[in-house]
């Protein structure tokens, strides 16, 4: 499989486009056209990541954090960056990294953390806004039903949990053709007026070049005439961190010895107890410090996230119990979220799971 086809598809599951703006996610190393033996997938890629990658036939590793960060200026080895990119370079190991914006999709990282403790209903805590846009265009009514079709197609019309939505109206629109023009319907030099459907659908920035190319594949007209505003609708399938529902209350404590044993692990840093049931909980894998004033609003009993300081577990203020489980440990479940994603749709192709523990954070309990 070449490179490229693998990538087009993650980035069909976590499009770029919904990273932070301080993220470098995406093909950090390597080559679309390149062919790929076999993938190594890692939550951190370091060298001995990629060492392990080359002793398995893998010439791919997909991390969830990237291993360049921020603007690389040398490649002399001082550094464990340098190091590991220069032994992926030299070893022709492609990297690709899917951060943020995995983190930031529906059916991303937080969902697999929600799965993990057993919460239902689950939501975006935090949803982007000003990722929507809304697309306008005239069409002669027998033409309508296959222009609208042709944008659902594209993605477009997709509302929450709602497909295929769209508004329209009847009118008269009208135009002259020019002596050099191909027109579907009128004359040249004589002003047409034409039975028309104003069609409105919403849909997210990141597929606007498809959408807009289903409408001119579908459109009768030789010039379209269509408007695309940016909405500030809040985007609830894209966003941070995620909210759910225990299957009952329980107590604080018995919440707290559960996410030990689902976390698999034995520490667990928390405010103070508020001697209330835990029902609604917030998520957030990774430093999730900046959804706090969101959780607390969405009203959870307690936010389970990682990464927090001294002075940030004060912020809590008593209105909500604060979970800090780690940073690694929160998102250790991405990886085989990613092996799931990768193996339903490309079943026989070689994809292996890490044995590094790349946590570089130890504990002595």
């Amino acid at each position: 499989m070449q490179l490229k086809n693998l990538v087009s598809f993650l980035e069909t599951v976590a499009p770029l486009y919904f990273q932070e703006e301080y993220d470098n996610s995406g093909l950090l190393v390597g080559n679309g056209d390149m062919e790929v033996s076999g993938a190594l997938v890692a939550l951190d890629c370091t060298e001995s990541v990629i060492e392990e990658a080359i002793k398995k036939g893998c010439n791919l590793v997909i991390s969830h954090h990237p291993i360049i960060f921020s603007g690389l200026k040398k490649l002399t080895g001082k550094t464990y960056v340098e190091r590991a990119v220069i032994k992926a370079i030299k070893n022709d190991v492609a990297l690709y990294a899917i951060h943020t914006n995995l983190d930031n999709v529906i059916n991303g990282v937080n969902s697999r953390i929600c799965e993990v403790i057993g919460l239902s209903g689950c939501t975006i805590l935090a949803p982007k806004e000003n990722v929507l846009k809304k697309l306008i265009t005239y069409v002669p009514l027998e033409h309508s039903e296959n222009v609208l079709e042709a944008l659902f197609l594209a993605g477009a019309g997709k509302i929450g949990k709602y497909s295929e939505c769209s508004f329209s109206t009847n009118g008269i629109g009208s135009f002259k053709a020019g002596a050099d023009t191909n027109a579907y319907v009128g004359e040249k030099g004589v002003r047409h007026r034409e039975p028309e459907k104003r069609l409105e659908v919403v849909f997210p920035a990141n597929i606007e070049r498809q959408v807009l190319q289903a409408l001119h594949l579908a459109h009768p007209y030789e010039e379209v005439a269509y408007d695309v505003y940016s909405l500030s609708n809040k985007y609830y399938n894209a966003g941070s961190g995620m909210i759910g529902l225990l299957p009952q209350p329980i107590d604080e404590l018995e919440f707290l010895n559960l996410l030990k044993g689902k976390l698999n692990t034995n520490l667990i840093r928390h405010t103070d107890l508020l001697g209330k049931k835990i029902h609604r909980v917030a998520v957030c894998g990774g430093a999730g410090k900046f959804l706090l004033p969101n959780a607390i609003a969405a009203g959870a009993d307690i936010f389970v996230s990682s990464d927090f300081k001294y002075h940030d577990f004060f912020d809590a203020d008593r209105k909500i119990l604060v979970a800090d489980v780690g940073h690694y440990e929160s998102e250790q479940f991405t990886q085989q979220l990613l092996a799931d994603l990768i193996r339903e749709k490309f079943p026989n192709f070689a994809l292996r799971l890490t044995e590094e523990n790349t946590n570089p954070i130890n504990y002595l309990i």
